[in-house]
């Protein structure tokens, strides 16, 4: 066979458009492969005292319109039986970060106040830590509330100015901007890592609701109104540096609404044609919109996962009564609010959007947990955690992700009120360790000591969501299985499957704990 120079010629631009096809196949395998392994950014938004019926696409009477947050469940998925591990803020702030119930602390009831030393252990591994350790920038913007460790002189005299001990970056955060602890907790400044940023420092009065705070320090930068446009302006800031840089970001963003004060600005007055709580509500709802508009900008939304949901429900001080009368329940038709031991105090919204993992338009009636978090992230790097991390925490790939499964995910479920009082779900069974609601609402465990009702309540929440009918007598069979459920869960320092850990040291007057492990005697606290 002759071979011309044309044949030369030919073959070799079959030869160069072959190497060029490989080459080209090769590329998109490996930008699929990157693609597909790419790390996502995490955004994390915690609302502060947003109940369940707050969110429209949870409650098809509620009248404010969350446009934004409901935007958010259309793109991803809603969770419907989703709960905090206490009806009130610190408790849950602790749980969510640890992926460890509360009450495994020192803090058995209530919050941490103004000068409260820090509640996370040092050596504890956070979900904050964790990511660090896989590469991820991490930043806290908002409301802390898990202690401080002002600085003091040797009379112990606050040293406002004086570096703080034991802030956000101790936890595994690389940047906290924030404020100590709700709005209306003095000292009331802003914080940048572990050092205030008020020049000066002046004293604020009381106020009234529903603008309400209790007086104490306030720095010369810091006004209340201001505090939530101004975190989520740092927020924003911190996504679009983060956007320039080729490492992951994690974004724990804890506001600090619609919790007192209620504080809407003139943009957001009568928005909601029902109150100014209404009014802060939907201004929490544009936080939403803001931050999803920063990542449409920076071409992040592909990559990054957001969750929204709350620390605890509807805080019946915003006016409970009057909300109501104009057909909106915060607590849809749940019983109870914040602080109680009924859903209305721990049954949240909670929604997840992840573009490409999570199917658009989900919806699920899974029962799970804040405590989740930390377990899930784990997951997402097929990694089993240290077994003295997230001891209750449980992985919720399967259902965010929209694959099969067999049993529900978590064994049972931990709930805790303002006063101690703990709570435990098992499938339909939910008991109340409590004669009351262990909060605020009626009847008050004082009142509920001086009436001749049973000390339990347990209810069949697949019949009796609103938590009506004590089933206690009738099923002591339930009572006596969930009891010692509890008693287990106690004991083992874990609601997890693993090796038993030991619970922070409690007084053992504590009734709670007391009587659990008993089940001998009538619950004091």
């Amino acid at each position: 066979m002759k071979i011309t120079a044309a044949h030369l010629l030919r073959n070799s631009w079959l030869y160069v458009t072959s190497l060029f096809m490989v080459t080209s196949c090769q590329q998109e395998s490996q930008e699929e492969t990157q693609k597909e392994t790419k790390k996502p950014n995490i955004i994390y938004i915690l609302a502060d005292d947003l109940g369940y019926g707050d969110v429209s696409c949870n409650n098809d009477s509620s009248k404010i319109h969350t446009k934004n947050i409901d935007e958010l469940a259309h793109n991803g998925i809603r969770f419907t039986d989703a709960h905090s591990s206490s009806a009130v803020s610190t408790p849950t702030r602790y749980s969510l970060l640890t992926g460890r119930y509360n009450w495994r602390t020192e803090l058995k009831q209530g919050v941490t106040w103004s000068y409260d030393e820090h509640l996370i252990d040092t050596n504890r591994l956070t979900v904050a830590s964790y990511l660090k350790s896989k590469g991820y920038n991490t930043a806290c913007i908002g409301k802390w509330h898990l202690g401080l460790d002002w600085a003091t002189d040797t009379a112990g005299n606050l040293l406002f100015h004086k570096p703080i001990k034991n802030a956000p970056t101790s936890y595994g955060f690389d940047y906290f901007y924030g404020i100590a602890a709700s709005l209306d907790i003095p000292p009331y400044f802003y914080i940048k890592n572990n050092q205030i940023t008020a020049e000066s420092i002046d004293t604020v009065q009381k106020s009234e609701l529903p603008a309400y705070w209790r007086s104490g320090p306030i720095g010369n930068d810091f006004k209340h109104i201001e505090v939530l446009p101004e975190l989520t302006s740092r927020a924003i800031d911190y996504i679009d540096q983060e956007a320039q840089k080729e490492s992951p970001f994690f974004l724990y963003f804890p506001l600090t609404a619609p919790h007192t004060p209620i504080v809407p600005t003139e943009k957001f007055k009568g928005k909601s044609n029902l109150s100014a709580y209404g009014d802060f509500v939907l201004m929490v709802d544009n936080v939403v919109k803001q931050i999803t508009s920063v990542l449409d900008k920076n071409e992040l939304t592909e990559n990054t996962m957001i969750v929204f949901t709350s620390d605890n429900g509807f805080a019946p001080y915003a006016d409970i009564e009057k909300h109501e009368s104009q057909g909106h329940y915060p607590s849809y038709q749940f019983r109870g609010y914040k602080a109680d031991i009924y859903e209305g105090g721990h049954r949240i919204p909670f929604i997840v959007k992840w573009p490409g993992k999570i199917p658009e338009g989900s919806t699920s009636d899974e029962t799970v947990s804040l405590t989740d978090f930390f377990a899930t992230c784990a997951a997402m790097y097929n990694d089993t955690l240290p077994q003295s991390a997230g001891v209750d925490s449980y992985n919720l790939l399967p259902v965010l992700t929209g694959k099969n499964y067999d049993d529900p995910l978590r064994e049972a479920t931990v709930t805790h009120s303002v006063n101690g009082s703990f709570s435990i779900r098992k499938g339909k069974w939910k008991l109340n360790f409590c004669p009351g609601s262990g909060g605020w609402s009626d009847p008050t465990p004082d009142t509920a000591r001086k009436m001749d009702i049973p000390p339990v309540q347990l209810y069949n929440l697949n019949k009796d969501t609103s938590e009506q009918k004590n089933l206690a007598k009738k099923h002591p069979e339930v009572v006596e299985k969930l009891t010692q459920l509890m008693r287990k869960y106690i004991e083992e320092g874990r609601s997890t499957p693993g090796k038993p850990q030991e619970n922070d040291p409690y007084d053992d007057k504590w009734k709670q704990i007391e009587w659990i492990m008993n089940n001998s005697e009538y619950p004091e606290n």
